[in-house]
């Protein structure tokens, strides 16, 4: 294969492919903890952990590439990656700092496509299809957003240029650090099929492990299924795969996403105890949420309460109006019942519960989502019948 890396190419053969697309897939390299080592030197060459303190009940945001050394990785909780990386510098989170940084960044995209769907803070698709920019090259296209992007925030991006987002992103990651790959679209199946399972972007490591058990360990492995085979194992992403197995994804860059979900949870450095305090937090997170889809002028279909136990153990209980969207009412009045449900479940696994949860387990997280979300005024909203 003669895929194109860091180096120099005066060329860009996704551009001589007219009938296809060229999508770029921009990711920044550890973002934030490349920002806090931007701002503060001190922390420039060493292990630095953006997040929760070792000492507490917190989880890695992220962390910086000499922190990966030691196996650490973001959502592992803070504690562990300090046992793993003693040394490790923890700072924490400024998310303002992160989105001013990223609305730079997005400027830096502007300036070459409106086609942008952004996918996180530091990570975005473009479709640069119709750019005419650098006689059409995607690739030196992507090369001079890197560049751009260096000199205006002082950070560093990976990019990777293919004809579908599922490549893409593939590429993007495939030479991080500083990265810069093209996949082409006639090397694009093969590619492919020489890729590990566990790189395919919408492949985790549950169903990574599932696809070994059934001998699929690389892309080449996944083409030797038929789409109905896929479908029986793994039911509505069978589709997906089949597809990708083959290079092909047809997806669109979205410039308008759909957000299907917002939620917000809550970690304690002391595990609760009583009902009462668990509720009350519970309309905290929910008010805050309501607030939130008002300012997006949002309303949702599905309310869902979470509640991790100090052993990790996790239970979550949902209801969906089926009718019409709830209301504030309606989203407050279901929140002791989905409560007592997650903690009823807690309690058949074990947990003890008589007004109080047994001092040796506690409640050590407690979340509150929606979703099924809706723009207002696209359903009236209506009030809540319970039927537990």
């Amino acid at each position: 294969m003669s895929m194109s890396s860091n180096s120099t190419s005066k060329t860009d053969p996704v551009s001589d492919v007219q009938s296809l697309r060229k999508i770029i897939h921009v990711d920044m390299d550890a973002f934030y903890a490349s920002v806090e080592q931007r701002d503060d030197i001190s922390l420039r060459g060493l292990p630095v952990i953006v997040g929760g303190q070792p000492n507490g009940r917190g989880v890695v945001a992220a962390c910086s590439y000499e922190a990966r050394k030691f196996g650490i990785h973001s959502a592992m909780p803070s504690a562990e990656a300090g046992r793993r990386c003693p040394h490790a510098m923890f700072v924490k989170p400024r998310f303002e700092v992160y989105k001013q940084v990223s609305q730079q960044i997005h400027t830096v995209f502007r300036e070459f496509t409106d086609q942008i769907e952004p996918l996180s803070l530091d990570e975005a698709y473009l479709d640069v299809t119709s750019n005419t920019l650098f006689a059409g090259s995607a690739y030196r296209l992507a090369r001079e957003i890197k560049t751009l992007i260096h000199e205006r925030t002082g950070l560093v991006a990976s990019a990777g240029v293919s004809y579908n987002k599922f490549l893409a992103k593939i590429a993007s990651d495939y030479k991080k650090p500083d990265g810069l790959f093209c996949i082409l679209p006639a090397e694009g199946e093969t590619f492919v099929a020489s890729l590990e399972i566990g790189r395919f972007h919408g492949v985790g490591k549950v169903t990574e492990a599932r696809m070994h058990d059934l001998g699929i360990l690389t892309g080449g492995d996944l083409r030797q299924w038929s789409e109905a085979e896929l479908a029986h194992e793994f039911g509505k992403s069978s589709r997906y795969y089949y597809q990708v197995a083959r290079g092909i994804d047809d997806r669109p860059v979205r410039v308008s996403r759909i957000r299907k979900s917002m939620g917000s949870e809550r970690t304690f450095g002391d595990n609760l105890h009583e009902r009462t305090e668990m509720l009350d937090i519970l309309v905290t997170l929910l008010d805050d949420l309501i607030d939130q889809l008002a300012a997006k002028s949002l309303s949702s279909k599905t309310v869902t309460v979470k509640v991790r136990f100090a052993d990790f153990s996790t239970f979550t209980r949902a209801h969906t109006q089926h009718k019409g969207l709830l209301d504030k009412g309606s989203a407050h009045r279901a929140l002791p019942f989905l409560l007592d449900r997650a903690l009823s479940l807690g309690q058949e696994s074990g947990m003890q519960r008589h007004g109080r949860v047994g001092r040796r387990s506690g409640v050590r997280l407690l979340g509150v989502a929606f979703s099924g979300l809706a723009p207002l005024g696209e359903d009236s909203p209506i009030q809540l019948e319970m039927r537990w």
